[in-house]
This record gives structure tokens, sequence and C-alpha cells, in this order.
């Protein structure tokens, strides 16, 4: 098995589409679903959302001097909005599960694997 970060994108400043109470419970219940169905097939490691780029904050030390900015690090629109981390057997599953995060939530999803330190 391999491990790989599922990330959930969203465009800063795109206004999301309105919902109502019941479209919202609705959203929560289809990523219930997904989520237990990850953990059935044993896939899902964790999974996290993230508050708004607004409120982050970059660390940067250099020559012993630390610094701390207002993030993002990135400038960009695109922005992590949160993530799942899976274990699969391969990129095809991990790629089926993507695709499957992906229509529950309505947003791009990014796919990497992460890197396997070698054994000593």
């Amino acid at each position: 098995m391999a491990r790989y970060l599922l990330s959930v994108h969203s465009v800063e400043g795109e206004a999301s589409r309105p919902m109502t109470s019941e479209q919202v419970q609705e959203f929560m219940r289809r990523v219930g679903e997904l989520e237990q169905e990850m953990r059935t097939a044993d896939a899902l490691v964790y999974s996290g959302r993230l508050q708004g780029s607004e409120v982050a904050r970059v660390v940067t030390v250099a020559g012993g001097k630390t610094l701390t900015t207002d993030g993002p690090f990135a400038e960009t629109k695109e922005q992590l909005g949160g993530f799942y981390i899976v274990d699969a057997a391969d990129i095809d599953e991990a790629l089926s599960w993507a695709a499957k995060t992906s229509a529950c939530v309505q947003k791009p999803i990014e796919v990497r694997p992460f890197f396997e330190m070698p054994q000593s």
C-alpha cells in the first residue's frame, strides 16, 4: 500500500453558490458517506478541512532570526481548502478515491503520493 494526499482546492474570492440549511445537511451527509466508505475500505488515514487562507501565517527562519508574516505562502487564487490522506494499492485506486471525492465536494482534487523514505 502507498499513501496519497488528495487535496481539495478552491478559488479564493470565487463566490460559493448559496445553500439552504437542507442543502448544507445533504452536503454533509454525502461527505459523511464518502468518509465511511473510505473507512470501510481501510483507505482513510486522515481528513481535514482548513480555515480560509486569510488566517494563514508564514514562518521563515533566516540567519537565526524568525520572521512571521501574514499568509498564505503562495501568491495564487487557488488555495488548499482541505485534504484526505488515503492508503491505496496504486495510483489508479487513489485516482478512484479522488474521483469520488470530487463528485462529492464539487471541487478539483489533486492527487500526490507521499515520498517513501527507504528503510535502512
